[in-house]
């Protein structure tokens, strides 16, 4: 058995999730219904785990960051969807890379191979990542449903409890 798998097998079962959809039209309540935040909330239930708070905010330095300090409180995951383009309103990795521990560079290049799959070479405009913050996984997903749709099957649904169980120190390192 690879060493993946044995630690998958010693990872826990249920984790607590935060989403945060980073919108500042939808903060401001104009920007119509939030579907990727329901698909969002739907996929991480159907797989036993629990979303302890779902919440739309701005674009917005400090709404970003003081979400994100006050979930990692109560959740082991912690997702940003929204603000990861090149707009100039696209702030969401800038406010989460220099507050993480520990960054994991290859979440963002598995999505965007995974999405060049899908959408071509749009996939390019993507600056999705994915790191540790105290001891909790964030991620800064695109805001498109299908976007967030594809990062929770593919890779943080699948990895999720490995990485948290890591990330904790609970794996042997010799």
């Amino acid at each position: 058995m690879s060493v993946p798998n044995k630690h998958k097998q010693h990872a826990p079962k249920k984790l607590y999730f935060s989403i945060f959809i980073v919108s500042s039209s939808r903060a401001r309540g104009t920007g119509g219904l939030d579907v990727t935040g329901e698909i969002a909330g739907k996929k991480i239930s159907e797989k036993g785990h629990i979303v302890r708070r779902k919440e739309i905010i701005p674009d917005d330095m400090t709404a970003i960051r003081s979400s994100l300090l006050e979930s990692v409180r109560d959740s082991d995951v912690i997702i940003f969807c929204g603000g990861t383009g090149v707009h100039p309103n696209d702030i969401t990795p800038e406010a989460i890379k220099p507050l993480l521990d520990k960054e994991i560079p290859g979440f963002g290049e598995l999505f965007r191979w995974i999405s060049y799959s899908r959408i071509g070479s749009a996939a390019v405009a993507s600056r999705a990542l994915a790191g540790v913050y105290s001891n909790s996984l964030v991620f800064a997903l695109p805001g498109s449903p299908d976007g967030v749709e594809l990062a929770l099957e593919k890779l943080i649904l699948p990895e999720a409890p490995h990485l948290v169980w890591l990330a904790r120190g609970n794996a042997i390192h010799k």
